[in-house]
């Protein structure tokens, strides 16, 4: 393995109640911890100099994932094997109410799940989806617990 990726974070949403600083700390000590989880699919984090990570709102999401994907709904993150992450606020401030999380939380929850697609998950069947939510679940544990973080 090469030397760890770079985080570069943007925050494109103006509403996004995140502090950039905290957020990016969590993301470099989550780094590490995906590296030993390599999925069966193209893993590119190890050679990545840099990992991008911007924080959109969902009508954002919706365009590139219209263009690229041909899906123009909202959806909560999108991965591009190159390195760069998007990520929903608004998705992740809705999802969080559901499940009980707070927007950093559930933003990071998504950001750990863009992590691990370039670490070669996927999530396109029930049994890899199991084992990628596992994997970003126990790392996001280990970073941000539910309390005291």
């Amino acid at each position: 393995m090469s030397a760890l990726p770079q985080i570069l974070l943007y925050v494109h949403e103006e509403d996004a109640e995140i502090e950039a600083d905290r957020l990016r700390d969590f993301v470099e000590r989550a780094l590490p911890l995906c590296y030993p989880a390599i999925g069966a699919g193209d893993a590119p984090l190890a050679e990545l100099k840099g990992v991008e990570i911007s924080l959109v709102n969902d009508a954002e999401i919706a365009r590139i994932h219209d263009e690229f994907m041909g899906d123009p709904t909202p959806t909560d993150v999108i991965t591009f094997q190159h390195g760069e992450i998007l990520v929903s606020v608004e998705t992740a401030r809705r999802e969080g109410l559901t499940h009980g999380n707070s927007v950093e939380r559930e933003t990071l929850l998504y950001i750990l799940h863009g992590l691990l697609h370039l670490n070669g998950h996927t999530d396109a069947d029930e049994s890899d989806r199991e084992v990628m939510h596992r994997e970003q679940n126990a790392i996001l544990n280990q970073i941000h617990p539910l309390h005291g973080a």
